[in-house]
């Protein structure tokens, strides 16, 4: 980003304080777009010295004009302002007088100021922080984060590091983070996720161009690139025409991995969807789908998949267009072996879930064999059994690097789970999903995904793009589910019932 605002500065020839003024004008409109009109509301803000605390300033003079109750609480001496900071005070004391604006002099002083205030607005550390936070900076952002308020981060919360998203001492927990110009990276990454709240990008005027010359390998997730991985379904389709997802799952008390992963698999457009399933349990199953076929398969003494039944599996798959291995079906040795014996025959595009990466925990080297290089949709705990020394710990803090490496290493693509979903492919790219929500941490929503996953690679749609438009839809699927039911009571099937409207969604948005 600094480089960009440089470039747009120097060559495009757009004033800095053009820029801030676009920006404190978007921050304005996504205000009033989650909290309503501010005419009539006590907002305060509270400012730095550099362009972050400008911004501040341009949204203080907006809305003054708005009519809002505004106070500026400034952190520093008005003589150690940044040149456009310096700018935007001018601009405000020109149209509201100085009585608004006050230096920050003590926690006793400020408290009352904003336990009056109906809205907080953190403008006190932009991106370019690196140190610990000290001093006044960090008494202002414990008196913000302790006023019970809501706040809004211009940019970034103050005190989060802008590329890791580590806490530098103390930071903002923001309920709303607008970030200016592109999304930074510690807000889609380990402490940064709570700390920011819900993110909005604001377009200040950046040339496409200048970005698209960025090299970046770090992608985040748009509705614009989730909506274009889908198929188009023309007027002369047939279901065959969406191909035939095959899902090889379930062991006893584990059909209902195999029942979502098939439904999520059909309500993402598959035109046929069939089951590969312990034969006791095959009964179970169909009771549980309607749309769905099942096939029943050699199973075990603990009813689940047998090695004796492999060349019927591998019959199933080559009838099929996609292939999901993995949802419930069980550690059995003999299940673990059927599993490490197919990876050789996953010779068309396919998904490796749940048991399936268990079955491959230690035997990684396995991916190999296959011919056409399987997505893995791991959470921390598979992702750690995959990796060699790694545990649950090491791959929560570097989500990122973790996929990256594993992608790159075994030549697969790697959907690594959790709060903001990571997406790997064989070259190293990585796109980080920005949907979903803590209400997705239920029971049977990675069978979910899985099922759409298989679903898009049975439509014909590639892998990458596969990957990162279902991981997209699943979490949107998730956004709307929280909005009609709430976090704490959703369940996996509410998700599959919103994917229609989460496709729908996209188109408008």
């Amino acid at each position: 980003m600094q480089s960009l605002d440089r470039r747009t500065i120097t060559e495009a020839h757009i004033p800095s304080t053009v820029l801030m003024e676009r920006a404190g004008e978007g921050i304005v409109r996504h205000l009033e777009e989650h909290y309503g009109p501010v005419r009539g509301k006590s907002i305060t803000i509270l400012c730095g010295k550099g362009n972050n605390g400008g911004d501040g300033l341009v949204v203080a003079r907006l809305l003054h004009r708005r009519r809002a109750q505004i106070h500026v609480v400034l952190l520093t001496p008005l003589t150690e302002l940044c040149r456009d900071a310096a700018t935007m005070y001018r601009r405000l004391v020109r149209i509201t007088g100085r009585t608004a604006i006050v230096r920050f002099r003590s926690a006793d002083q400020t408290r009352p100021l904003l336990a009056s205030s109906d809205i907080l607005i953190d403008a006190l550390l932009g991106t370019g922080l690196s140190s610990v936070v000290t001093g006044a900076y960090r008494e202002a952002i414990d008196l913000m984060n302790s006023a019970g308020k809501p706040i809004i981060a211009v940019d970034i919360p103050s005190g989060l590091h802008a590329d890791t998203g580590a806490i530098l001492g103390q930071a903002i927990r923001a309920t709303l983070t607008i970030a200016c110009g592109l999304p930074k990276l510690g807000l889609y990454v380990n402490a940064g996720i709570d700390q920011a709240g819900a993110v909005r990008v604001i377009d200040i005027g950046i040339p496409p161009a200048y970005v698209d010359a960025i090299e970046s390998r770090t992608l985040l997730l748009t509705s614009d690139h989730a909506f274009q991985s889908l198929p188009e379904r023309v007027l002369s389709s047939h279901k065959g025409t969406f191909g035939h997802a095959g899902i090889i799952a379930g062991s006893v008390g584990k059909t209902g991995a195999a029942a979502l992963a098939a439904r999520a698999a059909l309500r993402v457009g598959a035109g046929l969807v069939t089951v590969a399933t312990p034969s006791s349990i095959n009964d179970v199953l169909e009771s549980k789908l309607l749309e769905a076929m099942t096939m029943p398969l050699p199973e075990t003494k603990a009813r689940t998949l047998a090695r004796s039944g492999l060349d019927r599996v591998v019959a199933f798959i080559q009838t099929r267009t996609a292939i999901a291995v993995g949802p419930g079906l069980s550690t059995h040795p003999e299940t673990v072996e059927l599993v490490q014996s197919l990876m050789k025959h996953l010779d068309r595009p396919s998904v490796l879930d749940a048991d399936a990466l268990n079955a491959l925990a230690g035997r990684a080297s396995l991916l190999t064999e296959c011919t056409n290089p399987p997505i893995l949709t791991p959470h921390p705990g598979e992702m750690a059994r995959l990796e060699v020394d790694a545990t649950t710990q090491s791959v929560n803090a570097d989500r990122i690097g973790t996929a990256r490496r594993f992608a790159r290493e075994r030549g697969v693509f790697v959907v690594l789970k959790g709060a903001r979903t990571v997406i790997a492919r064989p070259d190293g790219l990585v796109a980080i999903c920005p949907t979903g929500n803590p209400g997705m941490a239920t029971a049977g929503t990675g069978d979910v995904l899985t099922g759409m996953i298989v679903g898009l690679l049975a439509q014909r749609v590639p892998a990458w793009e596969a990957a990162c438009a279902a991981t997209y839809f699943h979490g949107l699927a998730g956004d709307l589910a929280s909005q009609h039911l709430g976090q704490p009571g959703m369940l996996a099937g509410d998700l599959i019932a919103q994917i229609p409207y989460a496709l729908q969604q996209t188109k408008t948005t």
